[in-house]
């Protein structure tokens, strides 16, 4: 009646280790350490990276505490952060171009922990410390730039028909092309509505008004918004932050949250930096390319080389014809002759003005100069054959498929769809995330402890099975949340202590059931068995309204009502196994094997016919 199979007991057991495991990694703490990545496909990190940095801190003098590869990135541990410091210097002056080299924090963990995924869970921004950054997204020159390649498109596709308006002009939500005569107007309506699908274009006497839908309109400010969340997520992921928190607060502001990120100077120059693209001219005067390679550059001009193992030197002229601020999308492809290539889509002015530029400089090179970093280097200089029209661009060269994918990424990376500015900045230090971390930590352990002595003193040996359930269920929990890699906060934190209350409720639900059918003089082992039997409806169903509220919680809350419900949701499954379960298992070892059971060990039963009836 009251006896598992051999399996369920390993069954158990198994669960049990694994949570130890998968708990151990939280109470290693974290080391120091700097991370060597890169944002390029082209460029992969190995045990050659390994061995080129380890041999550069043994040249510098400076001691590590073991490194390793893992997820295209090299960590290097040190025993604190003066070595650090000194590290990330020797580092980044070995590695070079290419390479991104970011303080980091890591767990202190065993090595054989990490290769079974046994790590900590991440730690939010007000356990671990780090910056918040709180953004404001410009919609009105979101909105603008929107208009003005439609502007642009439409005067293109004019000119292509041979018709002249006057100024385009343009109000808060629509434009107003002046026609000559409306001939002109009614003749290039159809085509203007087969290119513009989306807007509304409307004859008012010589004017044509192209106005957009509020669904177009939100859809431009959710687009722009989306685009600038990817640009920023690009860029912090340079910075090497573990669970890093970029989403939308609001309709125009974007919340960035940086834990445990270490030089805050370079967060913020990282936020706000942008790779683009410079389109300049190129001397091919054999005098002066021999005088700049001699160092002496000629004035206005610049000596810059190519990317690759083989850099290859470009004199270019430093007046830039044309910007990546004018590029609204880069996708690798493939050009004519079936080479990686990049394809570029510009605005409307930057499609003029490079339809110009090419068309004025038949037979010279022009030279694309990719700026990431504060650093200049050619993409390729290709010679100009014919004027190029329409906006749409490829640079090819001598680029692998994936230098084609990491040109066309940071580019892309690199524009924003409208412009940012941040208008709240906080920083919160490590020792006030430790403090949390503390009061967080005791305000659980004393409650456990309270009720734990509580449920020991009112249900005897009943209580102590109760009290080891209970335990057994925060180990799950914490083994879950380290195994998901999931960020755990204060909300979390509250959420945890609320899972022991209620996971005790399920055992308290459990123990009563059991003095019920003693009271109603059911022998000790029918009573157990009655008490679990009984007690299993009531507590799915206070559970299940208790998910449901947490599952609205995950998924209309943010922030840190996400991250309650996470650990929320995630102890009433934990909670709901312990009780049953792992304590069943518990009493059933203890009482099961007794054949002739005569007492329960849990508290006192009174009965009205009978006081020591039932006593332990």
């Amino acid at each position: 009646m009251n006896r598992y199979p051999l399996w369920k007991y390993l069954l158990i057991a198994a669960t049990i280790i694994l949570g130890i495991i998968y708990t151990l990694p939280n109470l290693f703490g974290e080391t120091p350490a700097v991370q060597v990545s890169t944002n390029r496909q082209s460029i992969i990190i190995n045990d050659q990276t390994e061995a080129r940095v380890a041999a550069a801190l043994k040249a510098a003098n400076i001691q590590t505490d073991g490194m390793f590869v893992a997820d295209n990135s090299l960590k290097v541990r040190f025993k604190d952060t003066e070595t650090q410091l000194k590290a990330r210097d020797v580092i980044e002056n070995t590695m070079g171009e290419g390479y991104i080299t970011a303080l980091n924090l890591l767990a202190d963990s065993p090595e054989w922990m990490a290769k079974i995924k046994a790590n900590p869970m991440f730690l939010g921004l007000d356990l671990r410390g780090g910056v918040h950054f709180t953004m404001q997204v410009d919609m009105k020159a979101a909105m603008q730039k929107t208009f003005e390649r439609y502007s642009g498109d439409i005067r293109r596709e004019l000119r292509r028909q041979k018709i002249r308006i006057g100024t385009v002009r343009q109000t808060e939500n629509s434009l107003i092309v002046p026609f000559q005569d409306s001939a002109d107007l009614q003749k290039a309506l159809p085509q203007l509505r087969n290119y513009f699908p989306e807007a509304t274009l409307t004859p008012q006497g010589n004017n044509l008004v192209l106005s957009l839908s509020q669904e177009v309109l939100n859809k431009v400010r959710t687009d722009a918004l989306r685009q600038n969340i990817t640009t920023l997520h690009n860029r912090v992921n340079e910075l090497g932050v573990a669970e890093p928190v970029i989403q939308q607060s609001g309709a125009e502001r974007i919340v960035v949250q940086l834990p445990g990120v270490q030089d805050t100077a370079k967060a913020k120059d990282i936020i706000g930096r942008t790779a683009t693209l410079e389109v300049r001219m190129v001397s091919d005067d054999p005098a002066q390319v021999q005088a700049a390679l001699a160092g002496n550059v000629p004035a206005g001009y610049e000596l810059l080389y190519s990317a690759g193992e083989q850099p290859q030197p470009t004199l270019v002229n430093k007046q830039v014809e044309l910007t990546g601020d004018n590029i609204n999308d880069a996708q690798p492809g493939f050009d004519e002759m079936g080479a990686p290539a990049v394809n570029i889509n510009l605005d409307s002015t930057g499609g003029n003005i490079f339809a110009d530029l090419t068309a004025q400089n038949v037979g010279k090179r022009m030279a694309m100069v990719l700026i990431d970093q504060g650093k200049a280097e050619v993409v390729t200089a290709p010679v100009i054959r014919s004027a190029i029209t329409g906006g749409r661009v490829q640079i090819s060269g001598s680029m692998s498929t994936a230098e084609a994918n990491d040109t066309s990424l940071l580019l892309r990376a690199g524009s924003l769809a409208a412009p940012m500015e941040i208008v709240e900045e906080r920083t919160i230090g490590p020792s006030l995330g430790k403090e949390n971390i503390s009061k967080g930590f005791n305000s659980t352990l004393w409650g456990f402890a309270v009720v734990a002595a509580f449920m020991v003193v009112y249900y005897r040996l009943m209580g102590v099975f109760s009290t080891i359930a209970l335990t057994t269920n925060i180990l799950f929990l914490i083994a879950i949340l380290s195994a998901l890699q999931a960020t755990l906060t204060l909300p979390g934190i509250a959420a945890l202590a609320l899972t022991l209350g209620m996971a005790i409720d399920s055992n308290v639900l459990i123990n009563e059931r059991i003095r019920e059918e003693l009271r109603a003089g059911v022998p000790p082992q029918q009573a157990i068995n009655l008490g679990y039997q009984h007690a299993w409806a009531t507590i799915v169903d206070s559970n299940i309204t208790s998910l449901i509220a947490g599952i609205a919680l995950l998924i209309f809350g943010s922030g840190p009502v996400r991250g309650f419900a996470v650990v929320h949701c995630l102890g009433i499954l934990t909670s709901m196994y312990s009780s049953v379960v792992v304590s069943r298992a518990l009493v059933n070892l203890w009482y099961g094997r007794r054949r002739k059971l005569q007492s329960i060990s849990i508290g006192s039963v009174w009965k009205p016919e009978t006081e020591t009836a039932g006593k332990e």
